[in-house]
This record gives structure tokens, sequence and C-alpha cells, in this order.
């Protein structure tokens, strides 16, 4: 199952020295993500997925963000400057689920 969808990137407030980027999944695509997945949750609730960002794919998880009632997708810094995102920046983003 893939989801594409547009998407503002944020700093997690915890990490700002750390510079950890994310996404929120839409409230839709996040509860979809919840059905489709549910009995192959991994640590934290997490569910692996293949994500596309412009020219730039790769394998990660999202995580359940109880704070905004969605998942949540980290944004590598590689993938950032290859796709010349910055924070504020939207994206499309595409996340297919990998263990269903």
């Amino acid at each position: 199952m893939e989801f594409t969808f547009e998407a503002e990137l944020w700093i997690w407030d915890a990490r700002r020295d750390d510079s950890w980027v994310f996404v929120s999944l839409p409230a839709d695509v996040s509860e979809e993500i919840r059905e489709l997945g549910d009995g192959t949750r991994r640590g934290f609730g997490s569910r692996r997925v293949r994500v596309t960002v412009g020219g730039s794919t790769w394998l990660t998880s999202v995580f359940p963000d109880s704070g905004r009632g969605c998942f949540v997708l980290p944004v590598k810094r590689a993938v950032r400057r290859a796709e010349s995102l910055e924070v504020g920046d939207i994206a499309t983003v595409t996340v297919a689920l990998v263990d269903l």
C-alpha cells in the first residue's frame, strides 16, 4: 500500500540541537497505516516504510506521535540536502508500507 501527500518539514523541539527533522503524515493516512499494519508493529509502535521525496528513496520507519495524533517520518539530512529542502518547506512524500 502506497500513500502520496504534501507535508511541511519541522524540527523536533525535544532534540533541537541534533536537528531531527520530520514530516507529519496526514490523519487519514496515519489511520490507514494503523489499520493495515496491525500486528506488524515494531518498537515504539513504529512501522517500516519505503519513502520517496523527489529523486531520493530510502527505507526507514514512521513513528506514532501521540501529541500530534498521527505518524511522523524522519527526513535524513542527506535527503534534505539532495532535494534542497529546509525546515518549513513543503515536500511531496510517498510512503509505502514494507512489512504487510
